[in-house]
């Protein structure tokens, strides 16, 4: 074995023993019912295999455009397994900690994260975190209405990454060698993302990203990186207190956090093979089909 493949192994060391923590936990947590949310359907071997799927895609999705994933797992769990929103919303804030964890430190070891950028936006997004996770409080009894506030925040990620995917083939985004803009300016855009974050439970990577790069210039691999590990403060504190107040099922998290920690590994050690402007027309595709699902339910009209 070469020297390269030797320390690419070890590199993984930290990962593989992350991924056998959480399946021991998740392991437990099915056994004694540990976590369990009402609305919830019993755990089976099926229904475990499919979570794990689905985390398994949010990571991969994470790692190659900068997202914690929960774009992918909140409508599957929601959608097409049954989950109540609000449980649907603080699972999937849950294991994205795992995601932004896993993908931040597969970006760092390619030296993708901007440490200045990273507090900035980490340190005052946690102070809209407990904004939103408040505001979350008062939409949680109103699923009609938290379905709509999802779907329309759900409209920008999709209509920024369709535009970004179409014209970005004729031409280079906007980016710069490196991150421009005052501190403040990064410390008001990550309060707004933070309280967007407590109020909708996704990770933040949906306005991050293209934040990063339009209104701070930075190249798209470096923003990639540094919004995982901005994801990280939001996450911990977010889906931290949304396991307090109940709105986490803790198995379906931990089955979600094991596939997303393989799946962002996996992300951020291929990201480069792929074009960002075709990543974001897919999902960018994707995140305005969840968008119009959700908005058309609060009218009563139900698409597959």
């Amino acid at each position: 074995m070469t020297t390269g493949a030797t320390s690419g192994w070890r590199r993984q060391i930290p990962t593989v023993v992350l991924v056998l923590i959480i399946a021991a936990l998740a392991v437990w947590a099915i056994a004694t019912g540990a976590g369990a949310a009402s609305g919830v359907t019993p755990m089976d071997v099926v229904k475990a295999t499919i979570l794990v799927g689905v985390g398994f895609l949010a990571g991969l999705l994470g790692g190659l455009i900068g997202t914690g994933g929960c774009s992918v797992m909140l409508p599957i769990i929601h959608f097409w397994m049954g989950y109540p929103a609000a449980i649907a919303v603080g699972t999937t804030l849950f294991a994205v900690i795992f995601t932004a964890l896993s993908g931040a430190y597969g970006h760092l070891v390619q030296r993708n994260v901007d440490v200045r950028v990273f507090l900035w936006l980490g340190g005052s997004g946690i102070v809209g975190v407990l904004i939103g996770s408040w505001l979350f409080t008062l939409l949680s009894g109103q699923a009609q209405l938290l379905g709509l506030s999802l779907g329309l925040i759900f409209l920008w990620p999709a209509i920024r990454m369709i535009y970004e995917g179409v014209f970005q083939r004729a031409r280079s985004p906007r980016e710069g060698a490196a991150a421009t803009g005052s501190g403040w300016g990064m410390g008001v855009f990550g309060l707004i993302v933070g309280i967007a974050t407590g109020v909708a439970g996704l990770g933040g990577g949906y306005a991050l990203v293209p934040g990063m790069i339009y209104l701070f210039g930075m190249p798209v691999y470096i923003t990639m990186g540094t919004s995982l590990a901005t994801m990280i403060p939001l996450a911990v504190v977010g889906g931290g207190i949304k396991l307090a107040q109940g709105f986490v099922d803790l198995p379906t998290g931990l089955l979600i956090a094991a596939g997303t920690i393989i799946g962002a590994q996996v992300g951020a050690a291929i990201i480069k093979r792929f074009k960002p402007a075709t990543l974001k027309l897919i999902f960018g595709l994707y995140f305005l089909y969840v968008a119009v699902k959700f908005i058309t339910a609060f009218f009563g009209i139900q698409i597959w």
